[in-house]
């Protein structure tokens, strides 16, 4: 998942969770709603335009901006509660009776598959895992996105990808799971019966459970895939041809326009509380998104700088008593580095492939870059508490004496703690240092200054482009114009497709939250000659960087870490010795900047639905996940906001 926000820098603010949620026949939240008639029944949530629907197959996608719809229209074996507790969905009862070498998960009877419009196609039962788990394997229908996952857990996944891998494309895509199937012999899963469905892992996963609420083990009806006429029509459908089993189904969408969910009344959890519809309004910027919540028009927005300057200011304003603190993200956002990139025209920009592949250059970023604007755009009032100065998301996991693990990372890396002035590792005496040996070094490698930073933005987004000015600024004047100079461009539909692909980026900010609860999801995305670390392959394109004396030193610090992640993976038996060895990994990570963590998204809003009834979860797609929230069309007020966390 990987469950990434692909959003440029620029959008990081306020990209994440616009959305503002209601219950449908609420018991009420804070001093406005008390079943009293307030509630909203049809929800109106702005979307950045930025955070297009990409694709409408669950199994396929590594997007937040994906999953935030799709996790509405299907539903796993598990999701969370707004503790962040993992709880029933599919799945009624769960368990391992060996150390978490065999997962057995009980299925719920009465699950229903559905069209768009709720007529019932197929039940859900277990087999519809072993499909669904089979698609994600198969190189050819899924073309390695999810599979890192189940590889890494699951015995036989990795064996299963690779045959797929060594077939002939259509003979590929024709496999099932169906019984007497090459998966079936191969693959850790079994059904034994319709309701249950059994995963025996490579080595003991303690963790395993926490799998359940992440994409790849989603399932998928073989009926629907034959019924649309095989693997490439599933990878092409959308709202209209899918099949359904989650809280609504998608009954209309305009492409960069609007999407409405519509309840569905053969969902399994009768006792849920939904809204009748929720319509999803794409809008070109947060202040555009602001107008519209003035008018009326939307129940949800996040502030910009801006906003909360004005709103924070002026105690008349007439939303200065319901400005409050919006939910973090649970994503930890990072400067990913491209040290194989290419230039528009498709030849290799040596000039940045050659700074970047320096760690004096890289080392001159990390203590030189004084990102204290940047960060205002993520929280004005008190920008140092989105400061972010590790790779994983804080509340992930934690010691058996409750210390949290990026505190062991921290400890590691000797980081300072924040005077609330100024970034706790900036020092521009240790940054101008290293600038120096920098340009010393490249000079006599043939690079020229300034070196060019391509950095690419939405063209749909003002709010993107107010962000990569600030950036450009906070770049240049820390670094000076004359080191670094930060060119803003363009792309106008897919981050994916426009930029990442063809390599044209000098990095990509990007933010990871946890398909699973440990460590290893976020730094398994960075180890080397693996088709499914996700950054390596997608943003940094390691595994192509030639070998010369300009980048050995770099291939060697990748090489280094790929062996310290999995030496500490290796640990199964002791999670505390695990999640220190883990740190270690991580420290080393960041100690060489091969990638550059960034910030936290905490934020302000305007909020008509109570957004601590929201699902609560450091890992998995659960979080946007509209059931059982309460609503008030007046609002919520801060009072009203304290009032429910003293519940």
């Amino acid at each position: 998942m990987t469950n990434k926000v692909s959003k440029t820098l620029a959008l990081m603010l306020a990209t994440g969770v616009v959305l503002g949620g209601c219950s449908n026949g609420g018991s009420g939240g804070g001093s406005s709603a008390g079943g009293d008639g307030n509630e909203i029944n049809d929800l109106v949530i702005p979307k950045l335009a930025t955070r297009e629907l990409e694709t409408f197959n669950i199994l396929y996608s590594q997007r937040n901006e994906d999953f935030e719809n799709l996790t509405n229209l299907v539903d796993g074996l598990l999701e969370h509660d707004s503790k962040g507790n993992l709880v029933p969905a599919l799945a009624t009862e769960w368990g391992t009776e060996d150390n978490g070498v065999t997962w057995t998960f009980k299925l719920r009877d009465g699950v229903k598959w559905v069209d768009m419009n709720q007529n019932e196609k197929a039940d859900c039962v277990a087999q519809d895992f072993a499909t669904g788990l089979e698609w994600v394997l198969n190189y050819h229908k899924n073309q390695s996105s999810n599979t890192s996952m189940p590889i890494d857990m699951i015995k036989g996944a990795e064996e299963y990808y690779e045959y797929t891998k060594s077939l002939p494309e259509a003979e590929a895509k024709a496999l099932t799971a169906g019984e007497g199937s090459k998966f079936l012999e191969m693959v850790g899963i079994a059904t034994p019966d319709d309701h249950t469905v059994v995963y025996t892992c490579r080595t003991a996963k303690p963790y395993f459970d926490t799998l359940a609420t992440y994409a790849s083990l989603y399932p998928m009806s073989q009926a629907m895939v034959d019924e649309l006429g095989g693997a490439d029509a599933v990878a092409a459908m959308n709202n209209e041809n899918m099949w359904y089993n989650g809280c609504y189904t998608m009954t209309e969408y305009i492409q960069d326009n609007e999407k409405i969910f519509t309840k569905n009344d053969k969902y399994w959890d009768t006792e849920s509380q939904r809204f009748d519809t929720v319509t999803f309004k794409m809008v070109e910027s947060n202040d555009v998104a602001y107008q519209l919540f003035e008018s009326g028009d939307v129940d949800y927005v996040d502030l910009t700088e801006s906003n909360v300057k004005t709103i924070s200011g002026d105690k008349n304003h007439k939303f200065h008593n319901y400005m409050v603190d919006a939910l973090p993200l649970k994503f930890s956002f990072q400067f990913h580095w491209n040290y194989n990139k290419n230039k528009e025209d498709g030849k290799p920009d040596v000039n940045w492939n050659t700074a970047i592949a320096n760690e004096s250059f890289r080392k001159s970023l990390y203590y030189g870059l004084d990102l204290t604007n940047y960060l205002k755009r993520f929280n004005a009032i008190d920008p140092f508490k989105v400061e972010n100065n590790y790779y994983t998301m804080k509340g992930l996991v934690s010691t058996s004496d409750g210390k949290d693990y990026v505190k062991l990372v921290h400890d590691k890396l000797k980081l300072g703690e924040s005077d609330g002035n100024t970034p706790i590792r900036l020092d521009a005496a240790k940054g101008n240092e290293y600038k120096e040996k920098a340009m010393q070094e490249l000079s006599a490698q043939g690079v020229t200054f300034p070196v060019g930073i391509d950095y690419y933005i939405s063209a749909k987004s003002q709010t993107a482009l107010d962000s990569a000015n600030v950036l450009k600024n906070a770049i240049e004047s820390s670094l000076g114009n004359d080191y670094v100079q930060l060119n803003i461009k363009t792309f106008v539909s897919s981050l994916s497709k426009e930029v990442a692909t063809p390599r044209v980026a000098s990095f990509i900010g990007s933010g990871w939250g946890a398909d699973y609860g440990d460590p290893l999801n976020y730094l398994a995305q960075l180890i080397v000659d693996d088709d499914n670390a996700y950054y390596a392959t997608h943003y940094e394109n390691i595994n192509d960087v030639q070998e010369t004396p300009a980048t050995k030193e770099l291939i060697a610090q990748f090489k280094e870490y790929t062996a310290l992640v999995e030496k500490a993976d290796a640990i199964t038996d002791d999670l505390d010795k695990r999640y220190d060895a883990f740190a270690e990994a991580e420290a080393y990570l960041i100690d060489h900047c091969l990638v550059l963590p960034t910030n936290y998204d905490m934020g302000y809003c305007l909020t008509k639905f109570n957004i601590h009834d929201k699902m609560q979860a450091p890992y998995g797609i659960c979080n946007d996940k509209l059931k059982n929230i309460r609503s008030s069309a007046d609002g919520y007020t801060v009072d009203d906001m304290k009032a429910i966390l003293a519940e």
